[in-house]
């Protein structure tokens, strides 16, 4: 599929990723519009899922929190991590956070193993939720 026809969800990074490589360039304020639009996210995905605690919300609250972490001077380097992990998920899709948070004891149904540990990081980008995808014998 092309990337122009992706949903929403891609815009939405996409425009994350443009933005932090705007404050990044130097022009801060393009960090408050980043967070701006990480709460519509978790506005629309709260409203989607009807529920806290759904996988999409969860991960568009740690990035939300991360990116106010990153506000603080000494954090600042967090942008940049934001930076590249999020330019994996628009490129690749590959979703570092998604994946720490999939092996959160709430969002697995096995137990957590080195095994488990290297399927999740290590396999190849899947369609939809990391957390759907990360069944067991999967």
């Amino acid at each position: 599929m092309a990337r122009w026809s992706k949903g929403p969800v891609w815009w939405y990074w996409l425009v994350t990723v443009i933005l932090l490589a705007t404050g990044l360039a130097g022009y801060f304020p393009a960090f408050y519009a980043t967070i701006a639009l990480c709460l519509v996210q978790v506005g629309h995905f709260r409203k989607r899922s009807g529920s806290w605690t759904s996988f999409p919300v969860q991960v568009r609250v740690a990035y939300l929190g991360l990116l106010l972490l990153a506000l603080w001077e000494p954090l600042r380097w967090i942008f940049w991590i934001q930076l590249v992990g999020t330019t994996a998920m628009v490129t690749v899709d590959y979703c570092f956070l998604a994946r720490c948070l999939s092996l959160l004891p709430w969002n697995r149904s096995e137990p957590l193993s080195w095994q488990r540990v290297w399927r999740t990081f290590f396999s190849a980008p899947v369609a939809g939720s990391v957390a759907a995808a990360r069944k067991p014998g999967a």
